[in-house]
């Protein structure tokens, strides 16, 4: 029933996408402005989102005339543009300042956002459910962990590290942006 292949596989893309590590910057100015990080409650509502959004994702975008093909390119295209954030070190999205930093903006969308609904939307075409459920609550443990221990982690790192970090994940997810627009594209034009 489980395959550790699979379950590897869609936990590196996971991880890849929701980019925890390269989200310590961020996570440490939200700290900054509010003073506490609610990361138990941030990361049960991130799990619970993937893990919903795993089994009705399709049917809702069904019920609003949207095909996984469709969402998939256009998933392409957010995780590509993350990517880009990520490697030139440029912001693209700006939010407004949180008044609390636990479900938004953690867990949706820094943690669970579109790119990460889109990958699980992709992993589902690819692997087995319960395979996939396990990446998520791995994932979700690792996001807990680096909420936890964001401080430690900025320091020990520092700015550098944490940045080479970022642009490696960066590159993996424009490889991924790229299989997804490639893999889903021809099946609109058929």
């Amino acid at each position: 029933m489980f395959d550790f292949k699979q379950i590897f596989t869609a936990g590196m893309i996971l991880f890849a996408v929701i980019d925890i590590v390269g989200s310590i910057p961020i996570i440490v100015d939200l700290r900054k402005k509010v003073g506490h990080i609610q990361s138990e409650k941030a990361s049960i509502v991130a799990c619970i989102l993937m893990i919903v959004f795993l089994f009705v994702g399709e049917t809702i975008l069904n019920l609003i005339g949207i095909d996984v093909n469709s969402f998939a390119v256009a998933g392409a295209f957010i995780i590509f543009f993350l990517a880009i954030e990520m490697i030139l070190g440029v912001q693209l999205y700006k939010d407004d300042a949180p008044e609390t930093a636990a479900i938004v903006p953690l867990a949706f969308p820094l943690i669970a956002g579109a790119g990460t609904m889109t990958s699980i939307l992709s992993l589902k075409s690819e692997f087995e459910t319960p395979n996939i459920i396990v990446a998520i609550i791995l994932n979700v443990i690792v996001v807990y962990a680096v909420l936890k221990s964001s401080k430690k982690i900025e320091k020990l790192f520092g700015k550098q590290g944490i940045s080479v970090i970022r642009k490696i994940f960066g590159v993996i997810l424009l490889a991924i942006a790229v299989k997804l627009f490639t893999a889903n594209i021809q099946s609109l034009f058929n």
